[in-house]
């Protein structure tokens, strides 16, 4: 994927937080069963604590979930902090090498506030105090938790091209990857519920601005009433804005906290 097709992308995933926050602007108060812990997917701190286990191998494999999903902004931050695309590489694989090895997640306390906070915060430490040994240890051959995508590293605009600095390519990064998360679950509901190529058909409609939609063609396509098509429509939208929800709420501790953190994803995409 060329750095422009990166571009395209991440403008796609702006333009559908945008339509998400103006739909929960004009909606009425959110359901309370969408602030119930119970309901919520997976939450990051539980993958934290279960990573912080006494099981080796359990905490392993719950610190490679976390790595997978936010690695990006971690390494969105380096790169803003004035280091190479290899050496930013190098610094965010030691940075989760360290979580896990150093025992660094014993730090970790959902009451304390943001994951992202959290994470935010051990990777300035970790900068502050341990670039010279991982030059060092690159020097003799470093062995990594993960591989980082190459496709996902030519999505992350060069740090010179942004009008920011290093902590909000972070933010930006941050809202991005939880974006991400979303449509990937949006994606799995409908491929576990046999519905994979309706949501290819639905999936535009996410983006679009009122007015936009041809209901009469959509309904043609999916084999539908054209009745039957807006209800599909708003069905996909009420769905991404529940997901988008859940997917902040797992990254704070208090739900009252949840509100703000949704503010501070879009205001991320927004800052550039």
């Amino acid at each position: 994927m060329t750095w422009s097709e990166g571009q395209n992308t991440i403008s796609c995933h702006i333009r559908q937080a945008m339509l998400m926050m103006r739909a929960m602007a004009a909606s009425s108060a959110p359901d309370s069963s969408l602030t119930r812990r119970s309901a919520f997917h997976t939450t990051r701190w539980s993958l934290v604590l279960q990573a912080k286990a006494e099981t080796p191998d359990e905490s392993a494999a719950s610190l490679e979930t976390l790595c997978r999903q936010y690695w990006p902004p971690l390494y969105a931050y380096v790169r803003g902090r004035g280091h190479s695309p290899h050496d930013a590489q190098d610094l965010t694989q030691e940075f989760f090498s360290r979580l896990l090895a150093k025992n660094w997640l014993s730090a970790a306390d959902p009451a304390r506030g943001r994951f992202r906070s959290f994470l935010l915060m051990a990777l300035k430490r970790f900068l502050a105090n341990e670039w010279d040994h991982v030059r060092a240890q690159k020097r003799g051959g470093a062995m990594h938790l993960f591989a980082l995508d190459p496709q996902a590293l030519a999505e992350i605009p060069a740090p010179e091209s942004m009008a920011c600095d290093a902590d909000a390519l972070y933010d930006r990064q941050w809202a991005l990857a939880l974006l991400q998360k979303v449509m990937q679950r949006l994606r799995a509901e409908h491929v576990e519920a046999g519905r994979e190529a309706e949501y290819e058909q639905l999936k535009p409609c996410l983006v679009a601005e009122r007015g936009e939609l041809d209901y009469e063609a959509l309904a043609a396509a999916l084999k539908m009433s054209a009745v039957s098509a807006r209800s599909a429509v708003h069905r996909l939208r009420k769905r991404f804005r529940e997901i988008f929800r859940e997917e902040v709420a797992a990254t704070v501790e208090k739900d009252a906290d949840i509100e703000d953190e949704m503010r501070a994803v879009i205001t991320a995409l927004g800052a550039v």
